[in-house]
């Protein structure tokens, strides 16, 4: 096996151009990556992890200007022209994205992407070029590639989606895998399958892998060497070994300490007394949920005869795999799907066949946090308008009065009041998800629906959301359905926790019952694939696992 260098990043800087001014985003970055090695970029929300990514293959917006020097197997990249970048990109030099929703063309089918890129790189016809996607497809797990090869982006789940875009990635075998949060939106098994994924890649193309995550577990799981940003500067780069074991910069030290770990927080109690139960705000009673037949898709049953009660001041975690039907219960228990069958109450009027009208004061009662902040957050409006949006339209405030409730929610999400007049693309991920929040609470709600609100963000500002949410949570005492891959995050917000497969409600109980002692077999499987941030010890958890496979 080659050993040579794929990457070689020399003095490497960029910077923007921002109301007549250069703002500094990377500073002097240097790093080598050979062949068959993979290295992680960690550090907080606006480090410069990404924009260093991005700037390799020349993706930058315009307003971008770099210096230094980026080598691709010897040839230099910041000064190519436009043919020899195209010659790379994809080719040599592939890109998993973190956003698969706005990564992927919501106009074509997912098939029809990855054979427009096989077919751009490489002399196949499209039957050819059709039979290898499928092949792809089935290389990183997607159910039934046969039909999901007609699917469009918006027909998939979140974690389907990030499979279907990591195949169009693997689909010319780059000499560098360039993966910009590659796991963010998988649960745990098929994110242990995704890296299992990736590592085979590596070992039999000899392929490099720059891996940018705020996934300490999978920076255990994956890396060689690790290099720590802070505000555009690298502050330590070194070993996974010594990364872990022996940091020695204060801001590693920190970032390592905010990582959170399956087992180690306080068991949370019960808000009520069970021998005094207080009605629930939540209740659902044998629930069936289908997506109608579309085209050439049948009719599906997403979610089947489930079971769910929330009580007041209480958070129950919803967890499992990617499609099992856990972002479908929290959208139709608000009314934003229809139900087959069964029973929906919210604060204990039945929404289960509810008119629009009667949603509308329903909803009064109701908030949620969607996955993706960036999509949920209308791009035209100044995030004042969007939190001070729902107050407005239930008529409960307009004028001054609208403008400080407006900064009272800022205030309580930890924002600066005056952010109220930027827009969502001038936020970080980490603040556009305290927008969603602010937003989600401007009414007071009962019930909180959280979709992954954490799913997209570093350690360190995911440690801080956390912490916000529980106090918001213990000052207002809403009811919590929590979404979530994540178990360790579970683990830490929940009372309770409810896991779900193929659509049915498999184990529900408290924090101890699923997490020390799970009766499911399924559940076991979920919480032995969760990475744990140590390379030694996730060597042996995954060494174990694939011996279970066997």
């Amino acid at each position: 096996m080659s050993t040579e260098n794929i990457l070689q990043i020399s003095d490497f800087n960029v910077d923007f151009w921002v109301d007549g001014e250069w703002y500094p985003a990377v500073i002097d970055m240097n790093l080598e990556l050979a062949a068959g090695k993979v290295t992680a970029i960690v550090g907080e929300s606006g480090s410069g992890k990404s924009t260093t990514a991005m700037g390799l293959m020349s993706l930058l917006a315009s307003n971008a200007r770099m210096n230094g020097s980026v080598k691709v197997k010897g040839e230099e990249m910041l000064a190519a022209k436009s043919s020899v970048l195209h010659r790379y990109r994809g080719r040599e030099v592939a890109y998993i994205f973190q956003e698969p929703m706005t990564a992927l063309n919501p106009l074509f089918t997912i098939g029809y992407q990855i054979v427009e890129t096989l077919r751009n790189h490489f002399d196949m016809g499209p039957k050819e070029a059709h039979t290898r996607a499928i092949e792809l497809l089935t290389l990183v797990d997607l159910p039934d590639p046969e039909q999901s090869i007609f699917k469009y982006p918006h027909q998939l789940s979140g974690g389907q989606r990030q499979r279907a875009m990591i195949a169009q990635a693997l689909a010319c075998d780059p000499a560098l895998l360039v993966a910009d949060e590659p796991t963010t939106a998988l649960d745990v098994t098929v994110q242990a399958e995704i890296l299992d994924l990736m590592r085979g890649l590596k070992d039999k193309l000899n392929s490099a892998i720059l891996l940018i995550t705020h996934d300490m577990g999978v920076v255990a799981d994956m890396a060689d060497e690790i290099l720590v940003m802070k505000d555009g500067f690298t502050v330590e780069h070194g070993t996974a070994d010594q990364i872990f074991n022996r940091p020695q910069h204060p801001y590693t030290q920190q970032l390592l300490a905010a990582v959170p770990k399956l087992g180690s927080s306080v068991k949370r109690a019960l808000p009520y007394k069970e021998s005094a139960k207080p009605s629930p705000v939540m209740k659902l009673t044998d629930v069936t949920i289908e997506y109608p037949k579309r085209g050439r898709q049948p009719a599906f049953v997403a979610v089947k005869n489930f079971n769910l009660e929330i009580y007041p001041g209480e958070i129950v975690g919803l967890v499992g795999e990617s499609g099992s039907g856990k972002t479908t219960v929290g959208r139709a228990s608000i009314g934003l799907l229809p139900i087959k069958s069964g029973r929906i109450e919210i604060v204990g009027k039945d929404i289960s066949h509810a008119s629009q009208k009667d949603l509308f004061s329903i909803r009064r009662h109701t908030g949620i946090v969607f996955q993706d902040p960036a999509s949920s957050l209308n791009p035209r409006l100044p995030i004042g308008e969007s939190i001070g949006e729902p107050i407005f339209l239930a008529k409960i405030a307009k004028g001054a009065e609208l403008a400080r409730m407006i900064e009272d929610l800022l205030d309580q999400v930890e924002l600066p009041r005056s952010y109220r007049n930027r827009y969502p693309h001038e936020l970080s991920g980490g603040q556009r998800q305290r927008v969603g929040i602010a937003r989600a609470l401007a009414l007071t709600p009962d019930l909180l629906i959280a979709d992954e609100p954490t799913s997209a963000l570093d350690v360190s500002v995911q440690a801080r959301f956390l912490d916000l949410l529980q106090e918001l949570q213990e000052k207002l005492h809403f009811a919590c359905l929590f979404i979530s891959h994540d178990l360790a995050v579970v683990d830490i917000l929940a009372h309770r926790i409810a896991v779900m497969q193929d659509g049915l409600l498999v184990e529900e109980g408290d924090r101890d019952q699923i997490l020390l002692s799970p009766k499911n077999d399924y559940t076991r499987r979920l919480i032995s694939a969760v990475p744990v941030p140590d390379p030694a010890e996730q060597r042996k958890r995954r060494e174990a696992r694939l011996a279970l496979k066997k």
